[in-house]
């Protein structure tokens, strides 16, 4: 009922399209939350949203392999979730 996403991760949620639904480039997109959502009754409220699309079926893959070993460094994905700004976020994901 929410649309195509994934849950990646506690607190980290994945909007996607595909080109059959609009898509017209790939790429990602970060969008940080003031306030937790929940997406479903097991999570505990989503923090971060990730947005992709893909222009096909192989183009993000790399992408998102890269975005996987991230977010399984768990102090990374900690600073995620607490960062404040968009200049926070930037800043952690240059420097993992």
């Amino acid at each position: 009922s929410n649309g195509p996403y994934y849950i990646l991760a506690p607190g980290v949620a994945m909007p996607h399209a595909r080109p059959e639904c609009g898509a017209l480039k790939t790429g990602m997109s970060l969008t940080l939350l003031r306030q937790d959502v929940q997406f479903t009754d097991e999570d505990d409220g989503i923090k971060l949203l990730i947005g992709l699309s893909a222009a096909d079926s192989d183009s993000h893959i790399g992408a998102i392999q890269a975005l996987s070993e991230l977010l399984c460094e768990e102090d990374v994905l900690a600073a995620l979730l607490a960062a404040k700004s968009e200049k926070e976020l930037a800043d952690i994901i240059a420097r993992a």
